[in-house]
């Protein structure tokens, strides 16, 4: 499999407490620069709490409104930016061992979702404490217990909302399964039959699967998650185009700049020379969202990453530049 670790790329979930399990900072601790002039990609499981003041953060290159109680998940792989943000956050951070031992679905998180009345008071005052309790007692075996219990606490209260949903279609189950799969494969091959061999099923049951949970096919959700990986990188690292493209399974740069050009609207070099540009400024189209999954099994959308039939507030697509007759969607 070609690996698509972006070794060159700025990082950000690390912040000054790399060693730790869990964390928490501010939101300014999040930034490749003080500026935020392009998206970083983060490394390791976030939570962003807003406490004052309002903005939009771009996720995956979509706008996210953010105000008091504002309440952001965000995944590893996934870039994010908060340029000149008009609102503080406190940021929690960790990585996926710290609750190994919880049975605690990561997956289950709303991508955007604001809180309010007790909700809103219960996961601030979890916030605050795991706050608190990070800065008190940085080390030592009990302290690590102590902080590896308030984090499931807080993630199993964020679960709860989709904790009683009736049983899954046959449907939602291959194609949860073949999106994880596309996780694992998407540089290496773009061919349905390969992941129907893959998972012992036919190229016809994973296209039933994936109309009936996304409206798209399954080549769609494969192609939606290599461009989506394509734009992580033309945003955040300096790889040359053919280099990006090599990474992602194309042989030549010529067809793939075609396949990014047709995907999300305008070609890779173009994405690229935009990425300095405030958000309002960029060419970016919007197209029905596919599901696909991030690599530890959570849940992003290309177009809209929020799920509006789930409860979540759908992502606002940023602004096209140009007026009129500019289409597509951002990779």
């Amino acid at each position: 499999m070609v690996s698509t670790d972006p070794s060159p790329a700025p990082s950000i979930g690390t912040a000054s407490r790399v060693p730790d399990e869990i964390a928490t900072f501010a939101l300014a601790d999040l930034a490749g620069d003080p500026g935020w002039r392009r998206p970083v990609i983060v490394e390791r499981e976030l939570l962003i709490l807003t406490t004052r003041g309002h903005g939009d953060a771009e996720l995956d290159f979509h706008l996210l409104l953010c105000r008091p109680g504002t309440l952001l998940r965000v995944r590893p792989g996934q870039v994010l930016r908060c340029a000149g943000p008009q609102f503080d956050a406190t940021v929690v951070a960790w990585d996926p061992e710290a609750v190994r031992d919880f049975d605690v679905d990561l997956s289950a998180t709303a991508t955007w979702r604001q809180l309010a009345g007790e909700d809103e008071d219960a996961v601030i005052s979890e916030v605050s404490q795991l706050a608190v309790d990070c800065r008190r007692h940085p080390d030592g075996p009990t302290a690590r217990v102590l902080l590896r219990h308030q984090l499931a606490v807080l993630l199993l209260r964020l679960a709860l909302p989709h904790a009683d949903r009736p049983s899954s279609r046959p449907e939602d189950e291959t194609f949860h399964r073949f999106r994880r799969e596309v996780e694992h494969g998407y540089a290496h091959t773009r061919r349905v039959e390969d992941y129907a061999t893959e998972l012992g099923c036919s190229v016809r049951t994973l296209t039933r699967a994936c109309l009936a949970v996304t409206g798209r096919s399954a080549k769609q959700v494969i192609d939606e998650r290599v461009a989506l990986q394509a734009g992580r990188l033309l945003a955040t690292t300096d790889l040359p185009i053919a280099e990006i493209g090599r990474r992602l399974g194309f042989s030549e740069p010529t067809n793939f700049g075609r396949f990014f050009t047709r995907e999300v609207g305008v070609s890779p070099g173009a994405f690229r020379a935009a990425r300095d540009q405030p958000a309002a400024n960029r060419v970016i189209r919007q197209r029905p969202p596919a599901e696909s999954t991030a690599a530890d099994g959570g849940r992003f959308r290309l177009g809209t990453p929020g799920d509006s039939a789930n409860g979540e507030h759908p992502m606002r697509p940023l602004p096209p530049a140009g007026g009129p007759g500019v289409t597509g969607r951002a990779g």
